[in-house]
């Protein structure tokens, strides 16, 4: 008879971040943005006979009994869960329990952790497999890691039966891995190459029916890191496909996802995901100043009306979020100052403005190791004022520059300003679900409150709120959520910009 095994499953605690949205989360009476996607995924790929228990630290604690009732402790973490991973991994070893690490983190860096059992590295489609014949054998090694690539169709339905779903903002898909672009400073090619593979339509049919059956009616974030890499796939295929589905479910849900700058030249790609009730894409702009760009080979995003082109795309029934990077060697001492007239005049309100780190193992990271300019590991998380590298420009003019531009974007004026923009471009879809929901409504009243009354914002609230009230009255919901994220990003900013 084969053993059966008790495996825990532990996801380590997000640090409060301009990702986490903690502070947001709080109005809508929610634990986190999302759930740990790799690893239930991972739990799918175990033997179905075995016990399993999922404990996501960011909405629920983890106890000493739960670690004592399993055999394995499974732990995937970024860099950004370093802390939380580490105190983990060390309650394990206390309690003499077996760690097994994966993910990102671990599979770029394992040679620098200690007191875990066993790492399963790269992905787990194709590693696990091998673990578990070992454990099933007893003979398990220390190291599993293999750079093939795993064919999308082996990768099973996540188990999201082991979620607390109530304690989620969204959930969460994976249809494709890979990217067909190189940025310097970027660890997806690294993780997943540039072969952009795809799950089938089925599969994908098939994940959206799951969480339909399981009672969620909200956002589902789309994580792939360019949902665009096979744009034929996608509207001969896909699109059509997810788009059947949602009428024939009374739209259920709202998809978020990442792609490049390119979707705005494709019309056909846009209109097909607006239709397939795509709501908000993210996208990495980085700069505004081309030599910047040309350093790190976003090439994709040179010579090209930027601003226009993320005009279009809110004319089409997206928004927009950008991510924006600050502290390449080709950027001017007038860099902050650039930053802060694009991302005002572009109407993108979440803007992620980081300082440049250079994570494990990139080219960017082997760069700066070959120049001698490496300090320390980043800390994955680069909205913090770190910076792991020796600049060209003097430290202490980017540092304050980079925090002058911070607080100018967030200031309550210039935030409001661009989420007015934003409206006055912003054209959604007649499929978009913009009704107000009983959460939609406690959130509002919340929002009167903490943003209208007790906050800096509460000026600049009233009077976008009263604008929209009179002159974009279907867009009061997105008015009111971007409020509660800007009060978000305020609380962010008072925490870091100290």
């Amino acid at each position: 008879m084969k053993p059966k095994f008790k495996i825990l499953l532990v996801y380590p605690k997000i640090p409060v971040t301009f990702w986490s949205f903690k502070y947001a989360l709080r109005f809508i009476s929610k634990k986190s943005a999302s759930p740990p996607l790799g690893l239930i995924t991972v739990a799918a790929l175990l033997p179905p006979e075995w016990d399993l228990k999922l404990v996501d630290t960011n909405v629920g604690k983890l106890h000493d009994t739960d670690i004592l009732w399993a055999d394995y402790v499974f732990v995937s973490a970024m860099n950004i869960q370093k802390v939380s991973a580490l105190d983990i991994i060390d309650r394990c070893k206390k309690l003499k329990t077996k760690v097994v690490a994966g993910g990102p983190m671990f599979t770029t860096e394992h040679d620098k952790f200690l007191y875990i059992d066993h790492f399963i590295l790269n992905e787990g489609e194709i590693t696990l497999p091998e673990f578990i014949r070992d454990m099933i054998s007893d003979h398990p090694k220390a190291v599993y890691t293999n750079k093939t690539q795993a064919r999308m169709d082996d990768s099973p339905a996540p188990r999201i039966d082991l979620l607390q779903m109530n304690k989620y903002a969204s959930m969460s898909i994976q249809y494709s891995r890979g990217c067909p672009f190189s940025c310097e400073f970027c660890d997806i090619t690294l993780l997943f190459g540039h072969k952009v593979r795809t799950k089938t339509r089925e599969q994908l049919m098939h994940e959206l029916d799951c969480l339909y059956q399981a009672g969620w009616r909200n956002s589902v974030f789309i994580v792939d890191d360019n949902f665009i890499g096979n744009k034929k796939k996608l509207t001969e295929d896909i699109l059509p496909a997810m788009i059947a589905w949602m009428k024939e479910h009374n739209y259920p849900f709202r998809f978020n996802t990442q792609t490049s700058i390119e979707l705005s030249d494709n019309d056909e790609l846009m209109s097909l995901m607006v239709k397939a009730g795509f709501w908000t894409v993210f996208i990495g702009i980085e700069t505004p100043n081309e030599g910047s760009l040309a350093e790190c080979n976003k090439n994709q995003n040179i010579k090209r009306d930027m601003i226009a082109s993320i005009h279009k795309i809110y004319n089409f029934g997206l928004q927009v979020q950008g991510g924006f990077i600050i502290g390449f060697d080709h950027d001017p001492l007038s860099i902050f100052d650039l930053q802060i007239k694009f991302i005002q005049e572009s109407g993108i309100v979440t803007a992620m403005v980081g300082l440049l780190n250079a994570l494990p193992k990139t080219k960017l990271y082997n760069r700066m190791v070959k120049e001698k300019r490496l300090v320390e590991t980043s800390t994955g998380d680069n909205t913090d004022a770190s910076i792991n590298f020796i600049p060209r420009m003097q430290l202490t003019t980017l540092l304050n520059g980079y925090k002058n531009t911070l607080s100018t974007l967030y200031s309550s004026k210039k935030y409001f300003e661009r989420l007015k923009t934003f409206l006055k471009l912003y054209h959604p879809s007649k499929h978009s679900n913009l009704k107000i929901s009983l959460i939609d409504i406690v959130a509002l009243f919340k929002s009167f409150i903490y943003v209208g009354v007790f906050s800096k914002m509460r000026f600049d609230f009233w009077n976008l709120f009263y604008w929209t009230i009179f002159m974009k009255p279907r867009l009061l919901k997105v008015t009111i959520a971007h409020s509660i994220y800007g009060y978000h990003f305020q609380k962010i900013l008072s925490k870091h910009m100290k």
